[in-house]
């Protein structure tokens, strides 16, 4: 279901054990070669996709295309929440949509500068609210094994305007690539020291973090339909029903 094509009656009517998705994306620059609004178009492609194949299981809002994006405000074009401003507004789409009798909840996010605000959102609408069912993970995160193997580049995950998503925009939308714009581009903190947080432009010199130039659409298909077949099976699971089960000792 995709709750703006709906009347408020037809919402009345669904069954409220189905899953209630939001998808959460940014509209931040991508690089030389990819528009602003990528990752909320990824986003909101993956999200459609999952509906498509479970229309009676999950009820699809619209994209939060604000996400945060204070790091890369230093480019041209790039907008960004508070992050309060942010969790506020998450949280004030669940709880709105709790006084409808929804309770399942997942916040599928496009965008890796929102992913510790997701998780501390929800756990403020959990805490207080516990009969709430809550969770969030990136689509990208379903893909990882699918990203591994497909990648060519030294660079085996997902990035920024990286080999991956730049892929992923060749499948979707080709015709907003800038392919004579392709570039290798970043830097990477040596030596490694976990958890560093970084402006965006310290770590590249033109916005972009990966291996664009290898990009094809071939593997943008695959990573995107290994993201979406793994969020079917999950998100499926969540709306039939889970439950805490005692480990075996």
């Amino acid at each position: 279901m995709i709750l703006e094509t709906m009347t408020s009656g037809e919402v009345a009517a669904l069954d409220r054990n189905l899953v209630v998705v939001i998808p959460t994306g940014s509209l931040e620059q991508h690089g030389p070669h990819l528009p602003l609004f990528t990752d909320s178009l990824l986003v909101t492609h993956v999200a459609r996709a999952v509906e498509a194949k479970l229309p009676e299981k999950l009820l699809i809002t619209p994209t939060l295309w604000l996400g945060a994006s204070g790091h890369h405000l230093a480019f041209a074009g790039s907008l960004s929440a508070t992050p309060h401003a942010y969790m506020d507004h998450i949280a004030s789409l669940v709880q709105a949509l709790t006084q409808h009798g929804f309770y399942k909840f997942y916040v599928l996010n496009g965008h890796g500068g929102n992913t510790e605000l997701n998780g501390l959102a929800l756990r403020g609408l959990k805490e207080a609210n516990p009969d709430l069912q809550v969770g969030h993970s990136g689509y990208f995160a379903f893909a990882a094994d699918a990203v591994a193997q497909t990648l060519s580049g030294p660079l085996k995950e997902i990035k920024h305007a990286c080999e991956a998503e730049t892929s992923m925009m060749m499948h979707i939308h080709p015709e907003l690539v800038r392919t004579e714009n392709l570039v290798d581009d970043g830097f990477y903190c040596d030596p490694p020291v976990r958890g560093m947080i970084w402006m965006f432009d310290q770590q590249t010199e033109g916005g972009s973090l990966g291996y664009a130039t290898l990009a094809t659409a071939d593997k943008g298909r695959i990573l995107l339909d290994a993201a979406i077949n793994g969020i079917v099976q999950e998100l499926g699971a969540l709306a039939d029903g889970v439950a805490l089960v005692e480990r075996p000792r």
